[in-house]
């Protein structure tokens, strides 16, 4: 990464940038206008305030997008054709029905935390809440607990994997834009999220299923499922693991051997790429959630082909993000904030939260948050180990998931899925949130010290 000389006075910058944030949260909360054209509308007027000719900011706007689409949007629309032959394999059901099969009454809590983490590592967030919600419906009704008691544990697995573990959108970007190491940002965001997870999930969820009683609908049955056809725990959860193992793989090789010259190492750089560590994983999922569950071509082809369309709107935000990304980088706001940064001996890590809080709580979107606190961050990570790089790219992450409110979508799914007023989901769902967000930054701030 270069840095970029701005373009600008500090004073037209930093206001060019406040102006399009403002916008874009206007846009959003307000007119209800589309993040994809909020974003667009936000990138031309930091290039617009900040001086720069029209034209230029055009070019850096139709170039980042064009770079983020063919980077970041082929790692997403591969990890969603996993997803969907996972889901339609009735693999998800095998894990679910394995994990929370053998969990005794104390420990459903926890086992629907692992269920959420594993279902969570392919699935987006919202997926996989729909796959779970018989599961937590069940669940409950069996134990004769609350829904959030089950619930949270669960939502803590997902939300947490869609926050800090790539092939998810939000990561995934923020390691592009800040050029972190994929394999060491995956290892170092399964650290984080484990710790994250229990705190939000099993005992942040048992506080909250005391205050917050909601029972399992009473009309509700569990679906006939054909487990005959269903892929076993053990090929399912190998398929699933599968890229994380490759992704893992290239970062403990790359560490272990320094010639590039390595035949080992080379392998291990290719097939370890995420880009061809989800191809293999997509493949390897056509035959054990395809071809092994009496699938015929027809049908696999019909289940790639439809997991395509529900991620279009998440391609262009994430695709657009990266165009009002680069017109940041290139008037020059990111390093102008880098150099504030450094006099002012501010934590990195710390800042990188703090703005992904700022935009989560003003648009809701945690995508959105995750572009523009990163974009905003490339300045500062000029230099920085490949390790402190990836903890930034956390820290963003764990700040993107604060406190869901009545702007977010996630809020109103949780709601009306859990039958819930908005009082209670503040106070189970919101509240959780903001405990995985932070708990997340703690772990994050820890690690920070040993690396």
């Amino acid at each position: 990464m270069d840095v970029v000389d701005p373009v600008a006075p500090g004073w037209q910058l930093i206001t060019a940038a406040l102006v399009a944030i403002a916008l874009i949260v206007l846009l959003i909360t307000v007119l209800k206008v589309h993040p994809f054209l909020a974003l667009i509308l936000g990138g031309l007027t930091v290039g617009i305030i900040a001086g720069e000719n029209v034209s230029d900011v055009l070019e850096s706007f139709t170039t980042g997008f064009g770079d983020t689409a063919a980077g970041v949007g082929a790692l997403i629309a591969l990890g969603a054709m996993f997803a969907k032959l996972l889901a339609d394999s009735g693999g998800a059901d095998q894990i679910v029905d394995t994990i929370v099969g053998r969990a005794s009454a104390r420990m459903l809590p926890w086992a629907m935390a692992l269920v959420g983490a594993i279902i969570g590592l392919p699935m987006f967030f919202e997926i996989g809440l729909v796959l779970l919600m018989p599961v937590i419906y069940l669940v409950a009704r069996r134990a004769q607990v609350s829904l959030i008691t089950v619930g949270i544990p669960a939502l803590a697995g997902l939300s947490a994997m869609h926050g800090f573990v790539p092939p998810h959108p939000g990561p995934v970007t923020a390691i592009d834009y800040l050029g972190a190491d994929l394999g060491v940002t995956l290892g170092l965001g399964i650290l984080v999220a484990v710790p994250t997870i229990v705190v939000a999930g099993p005992l942040f969820g048992t506080l909250a299923g005391r205050w917050v009683v909601v029972e399992p609908p009473a009309t509700w049955e569990s679906p006939d499922r054909d487990e005959a056809t269903r892929p076993s725990f053990g090929i399912t959860l190998a398929t699933v693991l599968l890229p994380v193992v490759l992704m893992l793989g290239k970062a403990v090789v790359d560490i272990a051997i320094d010639d590039e010259d390595d035949r080992l190492r080379q392998v291990f750089d290719v097939i370890g790429n995420p880009f061809v560590a989800l191809l293999i994983a997509v493949l390897v999922a056509m035959f054990t959630f395809g071809v092994g569950t009496g699938m015929d071509r027809a049908r696999i082809s019909d289940t790639v082909a439809g997991s395509l369309g529900p991620i279009a709107g998440i391609l262009l935000i994430v695709a657009a993000g990266g165009g009002f990304k680069q017109v940041l980088v290139d008037t020059g706001i990111g390093t102008l904030l880098a150099d504030w940064a450094k006099g002012a001996n501010f934590s990195v890590l710390l800042l990188a939260w703090v703005l992904a809080v700022l935009i989560r709580l003003a648009t809701g979107s945690a995508t959105v948050a995750t572009i523009t606190a990163s974009s905003l961050m490339i300045g500062l990570v000029e230099g920085m180990p490949s390790g402190e790089v990836s903890l930034v790219v956390l820290a963003v992450g764990a700040g993107s998931l604060f406190f869901s409110h009545v702007n977010d979508a996630g809020f109103w799914l949780v709601k009306e899925y859990f039958g819930m007023t908005v009082g209670q989901t503040v106070k189970t769902w919101s509240l959780m949130e903001t405990v995985l967000s932070v708990t997340g930054l703690v772990v994050v701030l820890i690690l920070g010290i040993f690396i």
